[in-house]
């Protein structure tokens, strides 16, 4: 796990880099022996409403570890991935959204997706939701998952998004653990042709008499399947979308606010909630996803996580969306209905990074060429690995016939020093 290993970067990529090894290296140093200067400076890549003066303020001390990070500095997190790109590029591509069904897809923009945003906050606000409170999210890879999560961080909300795979009991055990007032779910998710009860498990975890907080539960129409209804718990989201206003003024939060939160598996026990705060959190997502991926401007980005990770919450959402960047959300698993369903995606929408895992990538390996056959992959530029140790035969392998050429490849774990990270 420890080993490194280090190949050239094609001179096409190289050349284009947003930072060269010689500025990484002054960059990293920095890191380490000012790290005020450096945080400071890795802070501008946001909007704040009230600047900060002060970046760290940490204390590592028996009994009393403390880290804070701009702590007098104000901002919005859902201005910062909308509001601010609005007047020059809120026609451009915010999300890609591509179906279960190959034949679904769509391209959502900067502007539309704050409009939705902005209606939906105000639904929140009209349902008594306020700043502070948490929301539960149990949704399918949906457009309308970024929604609510960007509406909850606008009126200063704080999300628990659940992933959409979890049973009824581990639904119930984080919202009597969150204190959740409001649960957002779908009629059924969609998987590799297959549908998900998402609202049958949410109906079968409200049955939990620990469960006390929960007013009500808007519920996404993603399939129109037959689901059970709740009269004065359960609401539609297009009916309450549709009557609220596009106009709102995103909630001022302290750089140390609650954003989120996002619980362990409980693969080593229960379930543990871990609190992000609003500024520092943004800083890193925005900053990382910039030079780890070199993120230039018309780059489409695809990460595979879930959006119930931690990794699609930084790298499928707000880092990519704080920077201005389309990044690619899909419904699908990438070997269905085809092993070559996820080279069928790079093609079909152009896409220059990829970002996934070591697991995909062997259930691809698996497949031999079927996984590459009928498609190009020519547009692929940077390719990174997450979330486990890849091997490096497995890594380069799969980079080289992934990408076909020129590709940069990030292995393993598409991680740089980590002080810097």
């Amino acid at each position: 796990m420890s080993q490194t290993h280090k190949h050239a970067i094609p001179a096409n990529v190289a050349d284009r880099c947003l930072i060269n090894p010689e500025q990484y290296e002054t960059k990293y140093k920095q890191s380490i022996n000012d790290p005020n200067t450096f945080w400071g400076e890795q802070g501008k890549i946001l909007d704040w409403i009230t600047p900060y003066q002060k970046v760290k303020n940490t204390s590592f001390a028996p009994g009393n570890v403390s880290i804070k990070w701009y702590e007098d500095g104000t901002l919005n997190l859902a201005a910062n991935c909308l509001d601010r790109h609005l007047q020059e590029n809120g026609d451009r591509t915010a999300i890609i959204w591509e179906g279960d069904d190959a034949s679904q897809s769509k391209h959502i923009s900067y502007r539309e997706l704050h409009r939705d945003v902005c209606r939906f906050a105000n639904t929140l606000l009209d349902l008594g939701i306020k700043k502070g409170d948490v929301v539960a999210i149990y949704m399918p890879m949906v457009p309308e998952a970024a929604v609510a999560m960007l509406a909850c961080a606008r009126i200063g909300a704080v999300h628990s998004v659940i992933f959409g795979g979890f049973s009824p009991e581990a639904v119930a055990g984080r919202i009597i653990d969150s204190s959740s007032r409001l649960v957002i779910t779908a009629d059924e998710g969609v998987r590799a042709g297959r549908s998900i009860p998402l609202k049958k498990n949410v109906d079968d975890a409200l049955k939990n008499p620990n469960v006390t907080s929960v007013e009500h539960v808007i519920v996404l129409k993603r399939t129109g399947g037959n689901i059970d209804w709740q009269e004065d718990r359960d609401l539609w989201w297009r009916d309450l979308i549709e009557k609220a206003s596009p106009e709102h003024q995103p909630e001022a939060m302290n750089a140390e606010d609650p954003l989120f939160i996002l619980y362990t598996s409980g693969s080593t026990g229960k379930p543990k909630g871990v609190l992000h705060t609003t500024g520092g959190y943004l800083v890193y997502a925005a900053t990382t996803f910039k030079y780890v991926f070199d993120y230039h401007p018309g780059d489409i980005y695809w990460c595979t996580a879930d959006v119930g990770w931690v990794t699609g919450h930084s790298y499928l959402l707000y880092g990519p969306l704080a920077c201005g960047a389309t990044t690619l959300m899909f419904e699908g698993v990438p070997n269905w209905p085809t092993p070559a369903r996820m080279c069928q995606v790079v093609d079909k929408h152009q896409v220059n990074i990829l970002y996934t895992a070591p697991t995909a990538i062997r259930a691809l390996m698996a497949e031999g060429d079927k996984a590459i056959e009928g498609t190009d992959r020519s547009s692929l530029r940077i390719l990174g690995s997450v979330g486990e140790p890849i091997n490096p035969k497995r890594g380069n392998g799969t980079g080289r016939r992934s990408a076909r050429k020129n590709a940069r490849s990030s292995t393993p774990g598409g991680r740089l020093k980590q002080a810097v990270l």
